[in-house]
């Protein structure tokens, strides 16, 4: 018997995934729920969808070296060395075969067709600054591709070549409808290894890795370099997630691999194929996560909602949304975290009007927001509070503050408008330090309410006592983004 090792995994050969999954399969089970078995062969699959799938080779003209490069005897085996990894001699002279010159870098990766007339989705970084894009169906035919649009912020990209025949295609399946365990198939073009299939199962979903709007299908389908854009099918032989990224250790497949889920992909697409470019709502609030003790302090039953930090010029502010509010509802659709409300305003239309469900002082408010777009404002600055009044200092919650005064502005770089308590000093054994709070913060609100002097302070701490509060609601700034952060009063 063979067996094949490597850096954390182990094959067996004798014993398939296949074989071992129906023998999972037919173990009893402690309750009523039933295993399904493993499908005998994937082949019927592969043959359904193989034709849409496609590697994709792109080409980029990379600027010539700067600056001063070794030089090695002539005949040294360093010459080799460069040769074999495509890089320029470091012997050779100045021109077009030398290494002042620049010089063609390809790059691989994979795609599916979407429709007969040549729509093709990929990767925003497998053809992100490529100069050619060729396509390679599962046919050997070859055709040119230029790009439709790219969205860096799910990693998608939407192709289109011209094509003499209809070309085949798959379709979108409902990522939502996916579950753990269900099985699938992933294909792609591995390593530059040309056409390949690998399965598996959704191991997890919801994944988020990095970007505000990650929706990911966790598989243990093998995917590799080159895999990347190639789609994730369902045993139906729709497309439920498009390979994106992998963890490892050492590069290759360690059986945790990501897949943007298809529920994403569509709507992204579909602004591509229109627009050429996304067009994602803009409520116009920066906003985090409610924990516990912020629900306690604020009074509300459950940490759920996102709370709103701030609330620049926008659709918001425009609507009545104030710093402070916590957004329950979206819409119509319930807001869980500010995941869920960063997903429900981005899939909204530009220009809708929509229901917001805010908790303020302890009572539910509905107002009507008429959505902005997020790429038009991105960029811009928060708004600027308020004057300060006179220099004095107090110990509260282990921190010491005092109110801003005109040399502090210039000190901290802040605007004349700027107002609220600096921290001058804190206790690091409090739990304000714990917390996160640091010296230079500067507090703009106690209890949801503006802070311009000590006594504010004082005052808001001790009515939230007399209330039987535990915990009491700060509003810090710290290089200009606002925070909430929830102090014990006691």
């Amino acid at each position: 018997m063979t067996i094949l090792t490597g850096p954390g995994s182990m094959l067996r050969a004798g014993l398939s995934a296949a074989t071992l999954a129906v023998a999972l399969a037919c173990a009893p089970l402690a309750g009523p729920a039933y295993a399904r078995a493993a499908p005998e062969s994937f082949a019927e699959l592969v043959d359904q969808v193989s034709n849409s799938v496609v590697n994709i080779t792109t080409s980029t003209t990379v600027a010539a070296p700067t600056g001063e490069m070794p030089n090695f005897p002539p005949g040294s085996p360093f010459e080799d060395l460069f040769r074999d990894f495509g890089l320029p001699n470091p012997n050779a002279p100045n021109g077009p075969n030398g290494r002042g010159a620049p010089r063609r870098s390809n790059a691989l990766g994979s795609g599916f067709v979407i429709s007969e007339d040549g729509y093709i989705v990929t990767n925003n970084h497998v053809i992100e600054d490529a100069d050619e894009i060729e396509i390679e169906f599962f046919s050997g035919k070859r055709l040119d591709a230029k790009l439709v649009g790219t969205d860096p912020k799910t990693d998608i990209a939407l192709l289109k070549v011209e094509s003499d025949s209809p070309l085949p295609f798959v379709a979108f399946g409902d990522s939502d409808a996916v579950r753990v365990g269900d099985w699938v198939m992933a294909m792609g073009n591995p390593l530059g290894q040309g056409f390949s299939a690998s399965a598996g199962i959704i191991s997890a979903r919801n994944r988020e890795l990095s970007g505000s709007y990650d929706d990911y299908l966790q598989t243990d389908a093998a995917i590799n370099r080159g895999n990347s854009g190639g789609p994730l099918f369902d045993m139906e032989g729709e497309v439920v997630g498009v390979n994106t990224a992998i963890l490892s250790p050492n590069g290759g497949s360690i059986g945790i691999g990501f897949s943007m889920a298809s529920n994403v992909v569509a709507k992204v697409v579909d602004q591509l194929k229109e627009y050429g470019e996304t067009r994602r709502g803009w409520l116009g609030v920066k906003i985090q996560d409610v924990t516990a003790d912020m629900a306690e302090a604020m009074g509300l039953e459950a940490p759920e909602g996102a709370l709103v930090s701030e609330v620049p010029d926008g659709p918001a502010k425009e609507a009545g949304i104030e710093a402070g509010d916590v957004i329950t509802s979206f819409d119509g659709g319930e807001v869980k975290s500010t995941r869920d409300l960063v997903r429900r305003v981005a899939d909204a239309p530009v220009g809708e009007k929509v229901r917001v469900t805010v908790m303020r002082d302890g009572e539910a408010k509905t107002l009507l927001v008429t959505l902005g777009r997020r790429e038009a404002a991105e960029g811009e600055q928060p708004p600027k509070a308020v004057q300060a009044p006179q220099e004095v200092e107090k110990d509260m919650l282990g921190l010491t503050v005092t109110p801003l005064t005109d040399e502090l502005r210039t000190e901290m770089g802040l605007t004349k408008e700027a107002n609220g308590l600096v921290i001058k000093q804190i206790d690091e054994t409090s739990s304000a330090y714990e917390k996160g709070l640091r010296v230079g913060d500067l507090i703009t609100e106690v209890g949801q309410k503006p802070v311009s002097a000590v006594d504010d302070f004082e005052e808001r701490v001790q009515a939230a006592k007399d209330a039987g509060r535990k915990s009491i609601l700060l509003l810090i700034r710290r290089a200009g983004e606002p925070r909430f952060v929830a102090l014990p009063v006691e």
